[in-house]
Formats: C-alpha cells, sequence, structure tokens
C-alpha cells in the first residue's frame, strides 16, 4: 500500500487522503486546525531558539569541530600503521582511516551543507567546498541543492524530497542492501560530474580539481609514507577505506523516510505535520553517532525541524522536542536500525520498486 497524505494550505476546509488500493478515504481538517498547527511550530521554534541562546559556543558548535578535529588528526597515525607488514597493524590502520574518512565525509559534509561550522556565511562556504568536494568527492552546489532546497524543503513530498541518495529498483534487495553500496566510493564523484555538466566553466573546473585533489591527496600520501609499492594496491586501500561505512551509510539513507507517509506536491501539509509524519528516528548507536552525527541517527526528527542546528545541540534539544510533540499528540517516530532493515529486506518491492519515481537527486542525506 502506497500512503500519500495530503492537507490543505489555505483557510477552507481540507482533508488528509490515505490511497488505499486504488479507493481514497478523506479525514477532514478545518481552518482552524493549520492556524494550529502553525502556532504549533512557531512555539516549538521559540522553545528551541530560547535553548540554543542560553547554551555555550561549546556545545553550539564546538563538540562537533572537535570530533572532526580529532578526525583529521588521526589520519597521521594511519597513515603510519598502514607502513607496517604486520596483519595486525596493517588492519589497525585500514580501520583508523576508515573510521575518520566516515567522519569526515559524512558527519562533516553535512554539517558543512548546512552552515553548522561556524556563523560566518564566507567561512561556511569554504568549509562547504572542502568537505563535499575536496573530502567527499561530490559537488558542493550539487549537495546543497539537493539536500537543502530540496530534500529538507520538500522531505517525503512526491516527485521531489522523496528520494534516498541511492534508488536502484533493478537491483535485487541483497544486492542493493549489502553489496551495491561498496560502489559508492566509485560512483559519488561520476555523479557529481553528471550533475555540474551543463554549468559555468568555472563551477567545472572547480569541481573537477578539488575532487582530483582530494583522491590524488590520499593516493600520495599511501605510495609516499604508507609506502605503498604498486597503483592497484593503493587504489584498492582507498576503496576498502572509503567503503567501509557506506552499508549503514545507504541504510540509514533509506531507513528514515521511506516507508513513512508521503505527500501530495499540489496540496502541502504545514512544516511541523510534515516532519513528525516523514522523518523518523533511529535509536543512539555508539559507533553511527560519532561517524556520521546524531542529526543523521538519534535526532533525525530534531535536525529535519530544525535544519540549521549542530549534531550537538539536535541532542540536546531532543528532550524537549519529543516532550512538546508528546504534549501535542504529534507523532515521534522511532525504531529500531535491525527493526528497520527487517522491513526494507522483507518490503523490497513494495518499499523500493514500486515506490513513487525519483525526479530530483538528493546529493548528501
Amino acid at each position: 500500500m502506497q500512503r500519500v497524505l495530503t492537507q490543505q494550505d489555505d483557510g477552507r476546509t481540507g482533508g488528509d487522503e490515505e490511497v488505499r488500493g486504488g479507493s481514497v478515504v478523506k479525514n477532514g481538517a478545518t481552518g482552524g486546525d493549520k492556524a494550529e498547527k502553525d502556532s504549533m511550530m512557531m512555539e516549538l521554534t521559540r522553545l528551541v531558539q530560547n535553548l540554543v541562546k542560553e547554551s555555550s559556543w561549546w556545545e553550539r558548535r564546538g563538540v562537533d569541530c572537535s570530533i572532526l578535529a580529532a578526525a583529521f588528526l588521526c589520519l597521521p597515525l594511519a597513515f603510519l600503521l598502514l607502513r607496517s607488514s604486520q596483519l595486525l597493524w596493517l588492519s589497525m590502520g585500514v580501520l583508523l582511516m576508515g573510521v575518520a574518512h566516515a567522519v569526515i565525509t559524512v558527519k562533516g559534509t553535512h554539517l558543512a551543507s548546512h552552515g553548522a561550522l561556524s556563523e560566518s556565511q564566507a567561512w561556511g562556504k569554504f568549509w562547504a567546498i572542502f568537505f563535499i568536494e575536496i573530502c567527499g568527492s561530490f559537488s558542493a552546489q550539487a549537495g546543497v541543492q539537493g539536500h537543502i532546497k530540496m530534500h529538507h524543503a520538500h522531505t517525503n513530498i512526491i516527485g521531489l524530497g522523496d528520494s534516498s541518495v541511492w534508488k536502484v529498483p533493478s537491483l535485487s534487495r541483497t544486492v542493493y542492501l549489502f553489496v551495491a553500496p561498496l560502489a559508492v566510493p566509485v560512483i559519488t564523484p561520476l555523479v557529481a560530474l553528471a550533475q555540474v555538466k551543463g554549468r559555468s566553466l568555472a563551477l567545472l573546473v572547480r569541481t573537477v580539481v578539488n575532487i582530483t585533489l582530494g583522491l590524488y591527496s590520499q593516493y600520495w600520501l599511501l605510495t609516499n609514507i604508507s609506502g605503498f609499492r604498486s597503483m592497484h594496491s593503493a587504489l584498492l586501500c582507498m576503496l576498502v577505506c572509503r567503503a567501509m561505512f557506506s552499508v549503514p551509510f545507504i541504510h540509514v539513507n533509506i531507513f528514515q523516510h521511506i516507508g513513512l507517509p508521503m505527500f501530495s506536491s499540489t496540496c502541502r501539509p504545514k512544516r511541523i505535520h510534515q516532519m513528525t509524519h516523514g522523518v523518523l528516528n533511529l535509536p543512539r548507536n555508539l559507533l553511527l553517532d560519532w561517524t556520521f552525527g546524531h542529526s543523521l541517527i538519534n535526532c533525525h526528527v530534531e535536525h529535519h525541524l530544525f535544519p540549521f542546528l549542530s549534531d550537538n545541540m539536535c541532542l540536546k534539544v531532543k528532550p524537549l522536542v519529543s516532550r512538546y510533540l508528546a504534549e501535542k499528540q504529534l507523532p515521534y517516530q522511532e525504531e529500531r536500525y535491525l527493526s528497520r532493515l527487517h522491513l526494507f529486506f522483507h518490503k523490497y518491492q513494495e518499499l523500493m520498486v514500486f515506490a513513487p519515481p525519483i525526479t530530483e537527486l538528493v546529493g548528501v542525506q
């Protein structure tokens, strides 16, 4: 069953539509309900803004900047460990580099795309280019356009913001969920080049130069610092490190939106209704919380309601948001990682193959 919720945004009586096997069931909603939802979002926003104002710089940005800095500081040790001929130390080097790469390219690119690393717009743009293009091998412009202007603005709106980063209905469920994600490091720069095709020459040159710089820097360090003697061994190490968290990355992308209520593009719901129905939190996970960030794991609802907040601030406002939504009898959706994996594995056809088609790529989830 494909569920589609719509809600009128004008002052007239509207309703929610739920499509069930071709029939449409309408649930009445008055103009007063719309005004109440508007006031609820404004009230919640004021509560969150007050909490942010009371928080220190360390809470607002410092914690997350420190985690990113720690990831970069781990890289020299990782390159040195990769010099070892002993399997244990070599494996430790690969693991350390893989974790650091995930922190930088997932948590870093996500925060940078939202400008959450600095209050300065100039520095915000610099960090977006640095993390998304040099570190993440993607186009900063396409990433911000796809994530901020499409995914966040049109979350679970059919044909606009309803897609995950990768959605390939032709693949079987086992291949899509556990094998195909390993190709993400190779596919990402190719998709980036396709996204900037037809754009200005300056943007094209900048994107190509930055992506090449990021990839070649790691290759050069592996051959000159870690002592890899062949090109193939260095490239294989790069692929292993970059693909280490690709499987959970794809899982997180699809688990938190697909399968939840989706909305019509012509009759959009109010923001608080859209985000509370179309976004899901995963429970706290020590590894993924630190590598992907709270806003992508256990605070995704908070992140979609207040995308300007850093990971640490999302975690801080989480009790306030969950309590407020409970008081207003709005959904606050949370489900276990393994439970979602079980759902997608057994309902892959319904959720991923027969789902509404993608019309826009969401560059950075």
